[in-house]
């Protein structure tokens, strides 16, 4: 009893510190690009940077484009062979990671939280050394269709445990009130050296600063640079010198291996082979075995856990039994699969569905304030016309190709072309958008940057035009009441159009 004081101390502590990382961001802090939108004409864009590792790639989108800094974000995508290891490191921004393709395993370091994960001793004879059991904090599977949820400043990894390669397309919402930086996108690298990575990413910032520019000139500028200086030179401090032999970019390699070798309470020589860099291998390397660590039990059981300890916190905090940090924030869900055909929220069997993840049904994406749909549109279906009150939308086409049309506050048309697999489109708030999928069908993903983004049709059965009075509707448009009751009523959808009705329309 003398302790909990001092407990209750560290507890408010630790609940304070994730107030503030987690803290949903501000009206002022989510459109300081705002003055970015004012788009007369937005285009589908492909990354503009591609950065090998030694077991995959690492792609930016050009976070400078209009469209990008309109909705305050960054978009990458990572491949990653089997065995592929995505380095420990955390951004300046939450994000939210779609699985493109593949499965594997994942972590993410919360601060403060317990180490639920423990070596069993089996194995270990009794006459054998006593030696320290590794522990951990969770380690949580994936596959394709998760989208994972990983807060700003909070260390993640990503290894590749199957024999495909592993895709992703990371959503970086820098606009967010948890980055108290600049908008640029910054990632900070607990190990490795992704030197190439972080100067692309430093080009970025300096494109920014100084206007916007072609990416022809930002390609030839790039190998003019590689040319001109293949590695490049580093400030080195006495104490460090001996051990920089080559660079090094991440967070360990610039501090003082003395001063290291106290904190960690371990030789120097070691700390010396933690800041050697072997290798140009970037941020995604080859593991020379299978990573061998405490495995999570089978994907089903895992996401059924989850979701009764979630349903449990639930029912604590309603009878007011919550015990603040461990039960908000270290037993969490972080991700949540949108790809089952079974989940879907809209659905139609002859148009497509939409599955829709909010702060609703994952309740971590309330604090960092996204949210994520997945849609899929049969062979020439479509959306009807709307607009998302409330946040901008960035679309990636997962599959087939898709013609969206967008309209802006004037009436004008700021885009209406095809969308393709791996293209990338973004919509600003407000702005009207439409979409019909090609002969192929189209499958995408779509992050939003607000936790319950909200869409309003206007056609269909939950239509801003449906909810009119048929009389506004006939004056507003100068038309019959029997004409505005065939828009009002006629397409009894609720999202979706087909081709065939819409055939039948025009052979009328």
């Amino acid at each position: 009893m003398a302790n909990n004081p001092s407990l209750l101390s560290l507890s408010l502590s630790l609940l304070l510190l994730f107030n503030g990382c987690l803290a949903h961001p501000s009206s002022e802090q989510q459109f300081q690009s705002q003055n970015e939108c004012q788009i007369n004409r937005l285009n589908s864009i492909e990354p503009t940077s591609r950065i090998r590792s030694e077991a995959g790639t690492t792609e930016w989108w050009n976070p400078n484009s209009q469209q990008l800094s309109c909705a305050g974000v960054s978009v990458l995508r990572q491949n990653v062979e089997p065995n592929g290891l995505i380095l420990p490191s955390f951004t300046n921004a939450p994000q939210l990671v779609y699985i493109v393709q593949g499965r594997g395993i994942q972590g993410t370091v919360i601060p403060g939280c317990a180490e639920t994960f423990q070596e069993s001793q089996q194995g270990q004879g009794q006459k054998s050394p006593r030696r320290l059991q590794d522990q951990h904090q969770k380690i949580r599977r994936f596959r394709r269709g998760d989208v994972i949820a990983l807060p700003a400043g909070v260390v993640h990894w990503f290894y590749n445990d199957g024999n495909e390669r592993l895709v992703t397309v990371n959503l970086l919402h820098t606009a967010n009130s948890a980055n108290q930086l600049d908008d640029n996108p910054r990632r900070f690298h607990l190990a490795g050296n992704p030197e190439e990575e972080q100067r692309r990413l430093r080009r970025f910032a300096q494109q920014k600063m100084q206007g916007s520019r072609s990416e022809r000139e930002e390609m030839e500028e790039d190998e003019d640079e590689e040319q001109d200086n293949p590695s490049r030179s580093r400030r080195e401090s006495p104490h460090s010198r001996e051990q920089q032999s080559s660079s090094c970019n991440n967070l360990l390699c610039a501090f003082d291996s003395e001063f290291l070798a106290q904190a960690f309470n371990v030789d120097t020589s070691l700390i010396r082979r933690l800041q050697e860099v072997r290798g140009n291998k970037g941020s995604i390397i080859r593991v020379k075995d299978r990573l061998d660590v405490v495995s999570p039990p089978r994907m089903e059981e895992e996401e059924r856990e989850e979701r009764q300890e979630e349903e449990r916190r639930r029912e604590r905090q309603r009878g007011g039994r919550d015990n603040g940090l461990e039960e908000t924030f270290c037993a969490m869900r972080m991700k949540e699969n949108i790809a089952d055909p079974e989940r879907a929220d809209i659905f139609n069997p002859q148009a497509g569905r939409i599955s829709t993840l909010n702060g609703y049904n994952l309740p971590i994406l309330q604090a960092l304030g996204l949210s994520a749909e997945r849609g899929v549109l049969y062979n020439r279906a479509g959306t009807v016309p709307q607009w998302c009150i409330n946040a901008h939308k960035i679309l990636y086409m997962l599959r087939g190709r898709a013609r969206i049309q967008v309209v802006n506050q004037n009436g004008d048309t700021v885009f209406d072309d095809n969308v393709e697999q791996g293209q990338l489109l973004t919509v600003p708030q407000n702005f009207a958008f439409m979409k019909r999928a090609g002969s192929e069908g189209a499958e995408w993903v779509s992050f939003f940057t607000n936790s319950q983004a909200t869409n309003t049709p206007m056609a269909g059965r939950v239509s801003a035009i449906r909810a009119l009075p048929e009389e506004v509707v006939a004056a507003s448009y100068q038309i019959s009441k029997e004409d505005a009751r065939k828009v009002k009523f006629n397409n009894q959808d609720t999202y979706f159009f087909t081709s065939s009705r819409s055939e039948r329309r025009d052979e009328a």
